[in-house]
């Protein structure tokens, strides 16, 4: 059998988003020629932990570890954070203090605070190679570190690389809010060309990112031909695993399906699983909600409301401006099952982008899971995104468009935000209707196989396969 060495920050226990890509498909690797080999920090930190993901390592997934130095300490001093407080990834903090230590977090910390890792890595993965062979390596980011540990492995050993981009580098919404000095983005760049220009092949999660590599490997910095720059890209999204969703198999999922029916019966659920942020908060949802508990005391009695994840403040400010607090469960951040369990129940379930341009080319991870689920999805973004495209395709829910001047006051704002809200309303009371005639509201799955995490794998498979 084939061996590939990924290098990834995120591996179980780690919680979260970002371990879930690589944890899934190195599940399924093996069924198509290929084992792999992880490595991962021993002691890297991250937000949250999620002892149920380690049950699902597959056997044949070899496991490398080795310490890491972090230096959180240094940015929570500055920062004037606790030192047992969890630094949120990309996050961008106020404050005259906490400005300084962004700064410094973004102009010293390039491309990110695990750069001193790679050095250390580099030697360690040298000399074990040399002993354990491998076919290929691959990387996947963020963090963009784990990028240039493969580069400088590929270089001395001329072993064939993938490059896996979860999410673009210096295109992410939050890279333009940081603090950066010109020659700081201009290494940011540079460092992200030349992973571009250097590895074997590049994949990626999104036909925009696909379309902005290719356009970087034939500019001006690299100049490649039109089809080599195609040729080198490759589309392979984020996915759903149908272990997940298989209560017959899955006995953790079964056990938190149970728990979920037991919290929510008899209960018309609008759920959103995950991070529930202030700058992807959809007020006129809330709104419409609060207007239907208002007018229907019928929904108002059967109506919950479950977060599960992080909720911010601005969110939670909504429930109580629109009346709906009391209609809140709020579970906090939960091991994955629980999670499924819940989008799996959930009679609609919230996918809200971030208002930020950039977020029209990005899928988040979880669309694929509520794809799965089979419930009613209701979405906010911009129209010609990414995400109502598969929307359309999946035909899995409606995606409304962000208010083009929110916090316009103007009467012709105000109008524009009423009939935004009543044609949320409506979407609302359309799904609210099936539940009462049907009690269960499902899509159909039809049309989503090829995202399930073994098609994923196999395309993985084909693509390692071709660059060695």
């Amino acid at each position: 059998m084939k061996r590939v060495l990924i290098i990834t920050y995120y591996w179980p226990p780690s919680g979260g988003s970002g371990v879930q890509r690589w944890l899934k498909l190195s599940k399924y690797l093996s069924r198509f020629g290929w084992q792999p080999i992880i490595y991962t920090p021993l002691n890297p930190d991250v937000n949250s932990v999620d002892n149920s993901l380690v049950t699902e390592i597959a056997p044949e997934v070899e496991v490398l570890k080795r310490k890491i130095r972090e230096p959180y300490a240094i940015y929570k001093l500055l920062s004037g954070k606790k030192k047992g407080v969890k630094i949120k990834a990309n996050a961008i903090e106020s404050s005259n203090r906490k400005s300084f230590a962004n700064y410094i977090r973004a102009n010293f910390f390039i491309p990110d605070p695990r750069k001193w890792w790679v050095n250390p890595s580099v030697r360690f993965l040298k000399k074990w190679l040399k002993e354990n062979s491998v076919d290929a390596i691959l990387s996947t980011g963020p963090p963009h570190s784990m990028h240039l540990i493969a580069k400088k492995l590929h270089h001395k050993l001329q072993i064939p690389w993938v490059a896996d981009f979860r999410d673009p580098w210096t295109r992410l919404f939050y890279f333009k809010h940081l603090s950066l000095t010109n020659k700081s983005s201009l290494i940011h760049r540079l460092l992200e060309l030349s992973i571009l220009r250097d590895a074997s092949k590049i994949t990626v999660v999104t036909s925009q990112m696909r379309d902005d590599y290719i356009g970087d490997l034939k500019g001006d910095m690299i100049k490649m031909s039109a089809a080599q720059a195609e040729e080198k890209v490759t589309l392979i999204e984020n996915g759903y695993d149908p272990y997940d969703f298989d209560e017959s198999i899955n006995t953790a999922l079964k056990e938190e399906v149970i728990r979920i029916a037991e919290k929510t019966e008899d209960k018309f659920v609008i759920a959103h699983t995950g991070l529930l942020t202030n700058s992807a908060n959809p007020p006129e949802f809330w709104k419409a909600i609060g207007i239907l508990v208002a007018e229907n005391e019928n929904f108002a009695n059967h109506l919950q409301i479950v977060v599960a994840g992080q909720t911010d403040e601005m969110a939670k400010e909504c429930f109580a401006v629109n009346g709906i607090e009391k209609y809140l469960l709020d579970i906090g951040y939960s091991p994955h099952p629980a999670a499924v369990a819940l989008q799996k129940r959930a009679n609609i379930l919230l996918l809200p982008l971030r208002k930020e341009p950039e977020a029209a080319g990005i899928l988040t991870g979880k669309l694929f899971e509520y794809l799965a689920s089979g419930s009613h999805i209701i979405a906010f973004g911009y129209k010609g995104c990414e995400l109502e495209r598969i929307l359309n395709e999946t035909s899995a829910g409606v995606l409304f468009e962000y208010a083009q001047s929110e916090g316009d006051k103007t009467e012709r704002g105000r109008i524009a935000e009423e009939n935004r809200v009543n044609e949320i309303k409506q979407e609302i009371e359309r799904i609210w209707t099936e539940y009462k005639t049907k009690k269960s509201f499902k899509n159909s799955s039809a049309g989503i196989s090829k995202y399930s995490r073994i098609a994923q794998a196999e395309a993985f498979a084909k693509l390692l396969d071709s660059v060695i």
